[in-house]
């Protein structure tokens, strides 16, 4: 069998050959998890990728170290990382994901979420296998923590990325789904030329990524959406196997660059959800990022190794709402509750509804450019 991924029949399946399988509400192609699943009769790639990776240095005693992420693994001829998508051949090191996406779709850009970044665009979305931590919750367990070899993976490099956001008039790539960081050097390569070619790139990410490779890429986004997993160290260690202050420290990094930046926090019950963590994340966040930084408190649904844990009930998520904006935060949203009005985006000044959302569609904008339609004020983000 050719293993590698046919062009036109790709195109075809992400155009007019997949019209019966649009979701007739928004007319979106259902998320595909782990390959393209009974779209068309796909080809995929057997083989791995041997790109070199970048941010790695040799070791005099042999073997090489990754400077990517905080775990700095070090990794000795044929091994990989912690992330099982980075190898040392020889002390070069390799990424094996480099144009092998097992997981696309074109999303609502409000899935991602983000909410003041082009409201009611879509984006093109893609992941890799691979992920630098194991989060106990993830809903995407099946890509984050498998090896390559484990998915189906379509042959897709930079170039036709971005063919296809222009051809489908998509004017987002989104770096989603799995994690970013480990499939850097795709990602740093697709958004370098999505910009040549006036195509966007949002990353959405745990944050969990050191100081350089993050400098390096900014310049290529126009927006990040962090997974802030908690504002506790020992949750970061426990039910995470992460670290909080170098989480930390890049929401800081991206927000004095000036890219657009939203965070998610995920309130899984019993485990992250005191009245007060949700005072000292809104005050973090007041103190460091400032009042207009978006802050989602999303829903926890049971999956993965914590399927003990009921779902976060309503109240919870409604206290959390209520302390944040006590506390002065501006935009708070409440994710995977649909149809509450904490969905929507409210101007400070004069509370008019700005942005109506009811799921992932838009049923209204009272915005002129950045400014509130009723008061003038203006809205940070890009509208």
């Amino acid at each position: 069998m050719n293993n590698k991924l046919k062009r036109r029949s790709f195109l075809k399946c992400l155009g007019c050959g997949t019209a019966a399988m649009l979701a007739p509400q928004t007319g979106i192609l259902p998320e595909i998890i782990g390959g393209v699943q009974n779209a068309c009769a796909f080809d995929y790639s057997t083989e791995l990728s041997s790109v070199e990776a970048r941010f790695y240095k040799k070791l005099e005693t042999g073997g090489i170290e990754c400077g990517l992420c905080p775990r700095h693994c070090r990794i000795t001829d044929m091994e990989r990382g912690y992330c099982g998508v980075r190898e040392n051949r020889s002390d070069v090191y390799r990424t094996l994901v480099y144009g092998l996406p097992c997981a696309i779709n074109i999303d609502p850009i409000e899935k991602k979420p983000l909410f003041h970044f082009y409201p009611g665009t879509s984006a093109f979305s893609l992941a890799t296998a691979g992920c630098n931590v194991n989060c106990k919750f993830c809903q995407n367990w099946d890509i984050s923590q498998s090896r390559p070899e484990q998915t189906n993976n379509l042959v897709l490099p930079p170039k036709e990325v971005v063919n296809i956001a222009l051809q489908r008039k998509v004017p987002t790539i989104a770096y989603t789904y799995s994690e970013p960081v480990i499939f850097y050097e795709y990602m740093y390569d697709i958004a370098k030329l999505g910009h040549k070619n006036s195509v966007k790139s949002v990353m959405i990410s745990n944050g969990y990524i050191e100081e350089q490779p993050m400098a390096d890429l900014l310049p290529h986004l126009d927006a990040i959406k962090i997974d802030l997993k908690s504002i506790r160290e020992d949750y970061y260690k426990k039910t995470v196997n992460g670290e909080l202050k170098p989480v930390l420290d890049r929401l800081i990094q991206i927000k004095n660059a000036g890219v657009w930046l939203e965070i998610v926090f995920l309130v899984v019950p019993t485990l992250n959800d005191s009245d007060d963590e949700f005072k000292e994340l809104a005050g973090w966040i007041k103190n460091y990022l400032g009042v207009d930084t978006p802050l989602h408190y999303s829903r926890f649904h049971p999956q993965y190794l914590l399927k003990n844990l009921p779902m976060t009930p309503e109240k919870t998520l409604q206290n959390a709402y209520d302390i944040s904006r006590a506390e002065g935060l501006e935009y708070v949203y409440l994710g995977n509750l649909p149809l509450h009005p904490a969905e929507s985006t409210y101007c400070p000044g004069c509370g008019e509804i700005l942005v109506e959302r009811k799921g992932y569609n838009i049923s209204k904008i009272n915005l002129v450019g950045n400014l509130c339609q009723k008061c003038k004020r203006e809205i940070p983000g890009l509208f």
